[in-house]
């Protein structure tokens, strides 16, 4: 994938999540994600120039993240983010200009004028054809109605709905006539015979929003719960180490202080009775060191993975260990192709913190069993030193 595409792509998904407001249900990285990949879609069944598909998929991008300054005029601020990113990272003006008309052209009143706003518009409206329409639709009513906008209830929006995509949409590439208009009028009948069938009753809006915000679980409190749980992860970490770093140390400040004042004395004949508790002493506390250096031990891997792992979301890409000999363009793919399937980010990130949850139990299992054995150690070292002692007086 091209490496401005690539960084507009983090760019993004960075900014939406921490900088759009909680009220967009809709418009938001999904729905930014779902454009992007229906516009990749559109353009492999067109015939334009690299740098026209370059400006498309830019467009699709950047073409709601105005919304992070409200609803209103967003194209135009989604025009001003994508134009500032884009200067700073050195893109031709002519690709800037085009990913600017692009972007203005997803305005629904305006009419596209060229193939190109052609994509855009289609695939801005992607998801008219598709299975997961009814959610989508869903979801804009609820962010409609939170952001104080429109307030219909389930009937009234079918209504909206079946008028909107009947009588005042259509697409305008032959791709989308062909595959995507037939789909679009499936959704129209099954909202006709929603409507048929929905009986005529009052809805308690704040409660049904209450209950579907539930059942749909929100990306900002799924985020929230993978942030707070890793960075807990990392702590947890950080403070295994610490322990282990002070257990190291203080063996080995102990070992060294051995070495140079205990050892020498013991061929005396008269320091014979201190060899056994010295044996047990040092044998302690070397054991001591090696249970802190395996807690601390990073383990090696491969740190390659094939297209097909990727295919089949057999490896983790949150894990340097999985990619480090990897090229940068392969892992910008792979990267690429996780971020447009959100159940594929999800399951690496919840794979990440199994895999950190199963390092933390071996450290601190060994932690523990070194706190065990060095504090034995002491107890036995001491005890054999006096009854060393008291054997040699008597």
């Amino acid at each position: 994938m091209d490496q401005l595409i690539a960084k507009s792509t983090e760019f993004i998904s960075n900014l939406l999540i921490s900088d759009l407001p909680s009220s967009f249900l809709y418009h938001n990285l999904d729905h930014t994600m779902r454009v992007f990949k229906n516009t990749k879609e559109l353009i492999e069944h067109s015939s334009i120039s690299n740098k026209e598909k370059k400006a498309l998929l830019l467009a699709a991008l950047f073409h709601d993240t105005g919304h992070i300054h409200g609803p209103e005029d967003h194209e135009r601020n989604s025009v001003i983010i994508a134009t500032k990113f884009l200067k700073e990272n050195h893109a031709d003006e002519d690709i800037i200009e085009m990913v600017s008309q692009l972007i203005m052209a997803t305005q629904y009143e305006t009419t596209p004028k060229n193939e190109l706003e052609y994509i855009i518009r289609d695939a801005d409206t992607s998801h008219f054809a598709k299975h997961y329409f009814k959610d989508s639709s869903e979801l804009l009513r609820q962010e409609l109605k939170l952001q104080g906008k429109y307030s219909f209830n389930k009937r009234q929006w079918l209504d909206e709905n079946i008028k909107l995509i009947q009588s005042n949409h259509t697409y305008y590439t032959n791709y989308a006539k062909e595959h995507w208009a037939p789909l679009k009028e499936q959704n129209i009948s099954k909202m006709m015979e929603e409507k048929k069938n929905l009986e005529l009753e009052k809805f308690d809006e704040k409660k049904e929003l209450k209950k579907y915000l539930k059942s749909k679980d929100p990306e900002r409190a799924i985020q929230s719960v993978f942030r707070i749980t890793l960075r807990n992860h990392i702590k947890l970490s950080d403070i295994a180490d610490t322990k282990a770093n002070i257990l190291l140390s203080v063996n080995a400040i102990i070992i060294s202080i051995t070495l140079s004042t205990l050892i020498p004395k013991l061929d005396n004949p008269s320091n014979y009775h201190l060899i056994i508790p010295s044996i047990i002493f040092i044998f302690f506390t070397v054991t001591s060191i090696i249970l802190s250096v395996l807690a601390t031990r990073p383990n090696v891997t491969s740190g390659k993975f094939t297209k097909e792992d990727v295919k089949k979301k057999n490896v983790n890409l949150l894990f340097f260990g999985n990619f480090h000999k990897m090229k940068l363009d392969d892992y910008e793919w792979a990267m690429n192709e996780m971020l447009l399937d959100k159940d594929y980010v999800y399951s690496s990130m919840t794979k990440d913190l199994y895999f950190l949850g199963a390092v933390l139990q071996k450290k601190y299992s060994l932690l523990r069993l070194t706190y065990n054995i060095f504090m034995v150690g002491i107890l036995m070292s001491v005890f054999a030193f006096t009854i060393a002692v008291i054997f040699a007086d008597s």
